[in-house]
């Protein structure tokens, strides 16, 4: 969500249980906007909470000018100093798949994972012992969810011909009546099912629009989104049930929308076989 108006859109999503203190929204709207000027950003978004046993990590995102490409993610303890999230390389992003658990709240936490060899003949002080960094941990799982779960609106984002993805200055927001449908959200990632159309399909499609890969697809289908009218049917309210925490808001027939995760980090595995 923008941090420009992060005091109105954080009440939008209020009844998921997601909320800031108010030192907590003074610090964040004080600190962001020099962190804005001072990396240069065009825009900043909140992105969310990740709760540690001992600490919390507040998230944000630095966007520039391609919304899906020129983005960096940057965290904080006190939501005042930022660092920026490290880039894993392939070696560390299979070691983070064997850690399970909570995150502690430490980025310098180091977590450690025994591999241990097949021959049965050897001692288990023999085998491969893994170290993971919580930081490299933690923007791994970030990067996860905003692959899976991050969505927009049908129309709020356009492609242009040089294949950058902007914000479509002319979305007023869906009409009520599409707004309770899955069908007008998509992901918003760089596309992997459109690949997957047909020629015929594709002929369908607003090139400059429909270029992202629609939620309503993912599996499983129909018991992977929550989505709930509230208020009225004055604001729409879309909750993941695959990243527990995660909730998206819009209010029809304007263009405020936006997303928070407030979670401890874990996917729900379980999702399957409580439908």
């Amino acid at each position: 969500m923008n941090s420009d108006s992060l005091n109105q859109n954080i009440d939008y999503v209020s009844s998921s249980g997601h909320i800031l203190s108010v030192e907590q929204k003074a610090a964040l709207q004080s600190s962001l906007v020099i962190l804005k000027n001072q990396q240069k950003f065009k825009t900043v978004e909140f992105w969310g909470k990740v709760t540690g046993t001992k600490n919390e990590y507040f998230i944000v995102q630095g966007i520039g000018t391609d919304q899906i490409k020129d983005r960096k993610t940057l965290y904080s303890l006190d939501c005042i100093k930022w660092g920026l999230m490290p880039t894993p390389n392939e070696e560390t992003r299979r070691k983070c798949t064997l850690i399970k658990g909570r995150f502690t709240g430490d980025p310098s936490h180091e977590y450690e994972h025994s591999e241990k060899n097949n021959d049965e003949e050897l001692n288990e002080e023999e085998g491969n012992m893994i170290i993971v960094k919580e930081e490299d941990r933690l923007a791994i799982v970030v990067e996860n969810i905003c692959r899976d779960v991050s969505i927009v609106p049908r129309g709020a984002f356009l492609r242009t011909p040089l294949g950058e993805v902007i914000k479509n200055k002319a979305f007023e927001g869906l009409s009520s009546t599409e707004a309770l449908r899955l069908t007008s959200y998509f992901h918003f990632r760089d596309p992997i099912l459109l690949h997957q159309k047909t020629l015929l399909e594709q002929a369908d499609l607003d090139k400059a629009i429909d270029f992202l890969d629609p939620i309503v697809t993912d599996i499983p289908v129909d018991g992977s989104w929550s989505i709930q009218a509230e208020r009225g049917h004055s604001l729409i309210v879309i909750r993941s049930l695959h990243w527990l925490g995660f909730t998206f808001y819009h209010v029809p027939e304007t263009n405020s929308y936006g997303y928070v995760y407030f979670g401890t980090g874990e996917k729900n595995l379980d999702l399957p076989f409580m439908l």
